[in-house]
C-alpha cells in the first residue's frame, strides 16, 4: 500500500507542478499575443488532478480572473480533489 500511497502523492503533486506551468505558458502567451491554449485543455488538466495547481496559477499570475467558470469553478473543483485525496489516503492507510 505504500508503493501506491507514494504513486498517488508523486501522480498529485506533478500534474499540480504541470497545471501551474500551464496557466504560466498560457498568461505569457496572452500578454505577447499569440496562440493561446485552449480552455478545454486547461479543464482537463484541472479535472485530471490539477485544479489546485490551476487555482495557484491562477492567483500567481492574475490569469482567467474575471472568468467566473474559472474564478469559482477552479476552487471548488481543487476542495473537492482535496478531499477525495484525502479519503484515498485514509483509506489506503
Amino acid at each position: 500500500m505504500e508503493i501506491v500511497k507514494g504513486l498517488l502523492t508523486i501522480y498529485g503533486m506533478s500534474i499540480n507542478v504541470i497545471a501551474i506551468q500551464m496557466m504560466k505558458r498560457d498568461k505569457y502567451l496572452a500578454v505577447y499575443r499569440k496562440r493561446r491554449t485552449r480552455e478545454a485543455t486547461l479543464w482537463k488538466a484541472a479535472f485530471a488532478g490539477g485544479a489546485l495547481g490551476m487555482t495557484v496559477g491562477m492567483k500567481m499570475y492574475r490569469h482567467k480572473t474575471k472568468h467566473a467558470a474559472f474564478k469559482w469553478g477552479l476552487p471548488i473543483l481543487a476542495a473537492i480533489e482535496l478531499i477525495g485525496y484525502s479519503l484515498i489516503m485514509l483509506l489506503l492507510g
